[in-house]
Formats: C-alpha cells, structure tokens, sequence
C-alpha cells in the first residue's frame, strides 16, 4: 500500500504545483520511508478494483484536527473522492476544531473547503514566494 500511498500524493502534489505556479511543495518530493516516518492517521479511498484513488492523513490532539495532506489521484478528480475524505475527517472530529492549510493560489482546494464550511483565517509565506492560506472549521 505504502508505493502506492507515495505515487498518488506525488501525483496530487505535482497537480498542485502547478496550479500554484511552484513546485516547493514538501510532500512532492518525499520518499516512502519518509512517508512512513510521519505520525499521521490515514484514511483511504479506493476505487471498484480496490485501487487506491485518494487519501486524507491527520493529526490530532483532544482539541484539534490538523489535516496535514489530502491527496487525490488525478485520474479520480472530480469524482467526490476527496470531499468524501474531508466528510470523514470531519465526522470523525466530532466537536473538535479541524484546520488545514492549501496552496493560496489553489482554488479547486480552497472550494472544497469553503463549500463544505471551512473559514479562511489567514494567509502566510511559508518560505520566499510560497503562500499557504489557513482554514478552520469548528470547535
């Protein structure tokens, strides 16, 4: 699961650096050992031949959700496949804030988000040049 897991995420995150015009995005160029180092939950989406299509991973504190990555194959874009991640995330959250961070200039991401009733908080420069803007939902 693991090889796949890492060419669904470089395959999202070469999707985003696109978008947003820079490729400086950590998780495009993480190894699979890498991958497997962080302490994430994951949840999985798979499709009829039970391939994995998408995937959510999170972390989580007894006040927070922090969703740290959300990675779609391309080939399953625009399919519900990454809104029915963050839907999980988010009844498994129960009253708990939930955050996450996208590309400022990642609009398909930042829809989702909006539309399923994240609020913007903020914008930041992560490194020189590299924008990230900030949601929140509850809590």
């Amino acid at each position: 699961m693991g090889p796949r897991l890492l060419a669904v995420q470089h395959a999202a995150y070469a999707v985003e650096a696109k978008i947003i015009e820079d490729d400086r995005i950590p998780p495009l160029s993480e190894t699979l050992d890498e991958l497997r180092a962080q302490p994430l939950r994951w949840v999985g989406a798979f499709d009829e031949d039970e391939l994995l299509v998408g995937a959510v991973a999170w972390e989580e504190t007894v006040d927070e959700v922090d969703i740290n990555r959300l990675v779609v194959d391309p080939a399953a874009h625009r399919r519900g496949v990454g809104r029915a991640l963050v839907e999980e995330v988010m009844s498994r959250a129960g009253s708990r804030r939930i955050v996450v961070s996208t590309g400022r200039a990642n609009a398909p991401a930042r829809k989702l988000y909006e539309r399923l009733g994240f609020e913007g908080l903020d914008e930041v420069e992560v490194i020189p040049g590299l924008w990230i803007a900030n949601y929140a939902y509850g809590g």
